[in-house]
């Protein structure tokens, strides 16, 4: 059977989250993570940073894939913007907290102005000039990235696409996976952020060699359609999903999930196009 031994949970906060580091801090003991998007004013990275590590954060999720916002149709077609009552809470007191309208997107409106561009390996090492918390590099794709990021210091590599919200015709992050995997060569941990919808999603990202898994919309969609009861409920039924999953795969504990127990579509013979089990 699998093991039963309760799984490490941790959130990660955006810089762009609606409640601050210390609203979220105060809420009671955790796991935390601050996913960062640099500013083009470093004072101000440097202040969110400090505020982080001082609010009991145990890593900076450095975003790597947003020098620009991508085109987000939906965005532009409706104007969104942040509602007169909510406001970007951790920028409240350096006057960045608040969302103009625009004529297409406020939010791409928004990144175009604040965040640099110029953005590079360089500066996953000015952070760490900043701060003593461990850097995970959020937003890579390639085995490329990978080594480039172990070689500047990352701590960590989170593959992600940013929800496919960025570039048209990405691959996606199971695709990705398992070429980043290779390229960390073990040296830092590399986890899958997107695309988590079953436990049977999460299995196949740790057989392909991910650390742990990180999801997004479930949580959201869950905590809209019935708050922290749904959000515990669709852990739970993750959870439930996986272990099923483990246990119909012959695996007893988490060490025992290996490649070998799926094939993917860019190795499968041509009877078997599709990824399975």
């Amino acid at each position: 059977m699998p093991n039963k031994s309760k799984p490490m949970g941790l959130q990660t906060l955006s810089s762009w989250a609606t409640s601050s580091v210390e609203e979220v801090a105060s809420t009671g003991p955790g796991i935390r993570f601050f996913q960062l998007y640099v500013y083009k004013n470093r004072n101000v990275v440097a202040q969110l940073v400090k505020r982080a590590e001082r609010a009991g954060f145990k890593a900076i999720a450095l975003t790597v894939d947003t020098p620009r916002l991508g085109r987000r149709e939906a965005d532009i077609k409706n104007r969104f913007t942040l509602p007169p009552f909510l406001t970007l809470k951790n920028f409240e007191g350096l006057d960045l907290g608040k969302m103009d309208e625009a004529n297409d997107s406020g939010l791409a409106s928004y990144v175009a102005g604040q965040i640099d561009r110029s953005l590079s390996w360089k500066d996953v090492q000015w952070l760490q000039t900043i701060t003593s918390l461990p850097i995970l590099v959020k937003g890579v794709l390639t085995a490329e990235d990978a080594r480039i990021a172990v070689q500047v210091g990352a701590a960590g590599i989170i593959v992600s696409n940013h929800g496919a919200r960025q570039l048209d015709y990405v691959p996606a992050t199971i695709r990705a996976l398992e070429e980043v995997v290779k390229g960390a060569q073990g040296r830092v941990p590399v986890f899958l952020d997107g695309g988590v919808r079953r436990g049977t999603d999460v299995f196949k990202a740790l057989a392909l060699g991910a650390s742990g898994i990180f999801i997004g919309r479930p949580v959201v969609f869950s905590l809209a359609a019935d708050g922290e009861a749904g959000v515990r409920n669709v852990l739970q039924m993750l959870r439930e999903e996986f272990e099923l999953t483990m246990a119909l795969s012959g695996c007893r504990n988490l060490g025992e999930i290996t490649r070998g127990h799926i094939f993917t579509d860019w190795d499968a013979s041509p009877s078997h196009p599709t990824a399975k089990l």
